[in-house]
């Protein structure tokens, strides 16, 4: 039998023929052609061709309405819907009650009505300059002048000419002379610096000191170059993101640095400010809907658990979190503050980022399944997600090893230069702490995969189709 696969409306009388082993006959490799109707005869049209020409004033017959196949029932109602309202009440006898916890502890944790918190050591004014000119040469004091060969083991010093750019001394030359050592930076003429003016006389070089580089202008190039191409991909949803992190960065410069400064316990004010992080980031990002509100849950729940561990194994470690940049921190502020807390502070706002992007993910991967198959039940869906979250969590486990790893790199240098072994350098304290944020951190990056993963199966397999 021959079939035709394309309309003759469009394409004639010229059809392709297709051969079904149906059709041939053994030991036969085509079918038979077809003999070409003789000259002058009408050649038959088939029975499945409608006629070509329009015909007004007919009406065609209505198709018959396809049968629903199933089981019997008839009713017109059905569990989804109901299911889909009970599970959106429970989100939200769930989530309100953390919302509303959060905005409290950020309102009782924040330092109301007290001054900013300073340093007890005086901090200049920083004020921008241009290097004009540099010299290197014996380290000579102004006026002084070598007389002869400086000592072998003498060091040489960088004297550098500025010219200030703003503050007191806008427009002034000065000489700066520093000690060239390995951790001094190497400045050259045309660098743009940072001085620290102490409030002395400005025509007095001793009243300066250079700082650091500016880096204002390229630092905004890469931020603008970032901020472009999470628009041109994201277009929306990317710029709700860029608004979504200005908000964190908001939360973590106006709420959680002046609460632990003024004293108030580091972990405590992490959680208030992780919480409110990731009800805006993630409701802003990905919209206010019951797949968000699994990414919220088991966010929450991989959080309590990363806390958790962190002060169990923390503790058990003996760990006292007094590294070189906390020593320097209470230094600067004149009283004590709790180190321990604020390295648990530290792990938990750490961890947000990456259990943010697995719960979204397997949230959506779930809820895109059910999408594309409807006929999912839970555990279906839920084996079809674990099944990615299994990939997933090998590379963002490799993504919060890496960024601990390279942000102790200094520390790993420096203390692989003792010699005293591999044992006694991963016990170190900096090395110890790396060590307890980044395997606590993956503890809680794993258990995020299937709990999230089960709370979107339960959930999605009871939402609507029409509401997915």
């Amino acid at each position: 039998m021959n079939r035709r696969d394309l309309s003759d409306d469009d394409t004639g009388p010229i059809c392709r023929v297709t051969d079904t082993p149906s059709d041939r006959s053994p030991g036969t490799s085509r079918s038979p052609r077809r003999t070409p109707p003789p000259e002058g005869a009408r050649r038959p049209r088939p029975p499945a061709q409608r006629p070509r020409q329009a015909e007004s004033g007919r009406r065609r017959a209505p198709e018959p309405k396809p049968v629903p196949v199933g089981h019997g029932h008839s009713h017109g109602h059905g569990p989804a819907a109901p299911a889909s309202r009970r599970v959106r009440l429970l989100l939200m006898w769930l989530l309100i009650p953390l919302a509303v916890a959060t905005v409290v502890g950020m309102i009782v944790l924040y330092p109301w009505g007290e001054d900013p918190v300073k340093s007890v050591f005086t901090q200049g004014t920083p004020v921008d300059a241009t290097v004009t000119k540099t010299i290197t040469g014996p380290c000579l004091a102004e006026g002084q002048v070598q007389v002869g060969e400086p000592p072998p083991d003498a060091k040489p010093c960088l004297t550098s000419e500025l010219t200030m750019t703003d503050g007191p001394g806008a427009g002034k030359s000065l000489k700066l002379t520093l000690p060239i050592e390995p951790s001094t930076p190497r400045f050259a003429a045309g660098d743009e610096v940072v001085l620290s003016y102490n409030g002395g006389d400005v025509a007095n070089p001793a009243s300066f000191q250079i700082v650091d580089f500016q880096r204002g202008t390229p630092l905004l190039l890469l931020a603008g170059l970032f901020a472009l191409a999470v628009i041109v991909l994201g277009r929306w949803r990317g710029l709700a993101a860029l608004v979504a992190l200005g908000l964190s960065f908001l939360v973590l410069a106006f709420f959680v640095l002046p609460s632990i400064l003024s004293g108030e316990s580091p972990l405590l004010v992490a959680i208030a400010g992780a919480g409110a992080i990731m009800f805006v980031a993630l409701y802003l990002t990905h919209g206010l809907s019951a797949r968000t509100s699994v990414a919220v849950l088991g966010t929450l729940v991989s959080l309590v658990l990363i806390g958790v561990l962190s002060a169990i194994f923390s503790a058990a470690a003996s760990l006292t979190g007094l590294d070189d940049s906390t020593s320097q921190l209470i230094g600067s502020l004149g009283h004590g503050i709790d180190a321990r807390g604020l390295l648990l502070a530290g792990v938990v706002i750490g961890a947000l980022g990456v259990l943010d992007d697995v719960t979204v993910t397997q949230t959506s991967a779930v809820w895109e399944l059910r999408r594309a198959n409807p006929s999912l039940g839970w555990r279906e869906l839920y084996g079809a997600g674990l099944r990615i979250g299994r990939d997933h969590v090998g590379s963002a486990v490799n993504t919060l090893v890496m960024a601990y790893a390279g942000a102790a790199l200094p520390v790993l240098l420096y203390t692989s230069l003792s010699g005293v072994g591999l044992g006694s350098i991963l016990g170190a304290e900096e090395i110890a702490q790396e060590i307890i944020r980044t395997l606590a951190g993956s503890v809680g990056i794993v258990a995020a995969v299937p709990v999230t993963t089960v709370l979107a199966a339960l959930i999605a397999s009871r939402e609507p189709q029409e509401s997915l």
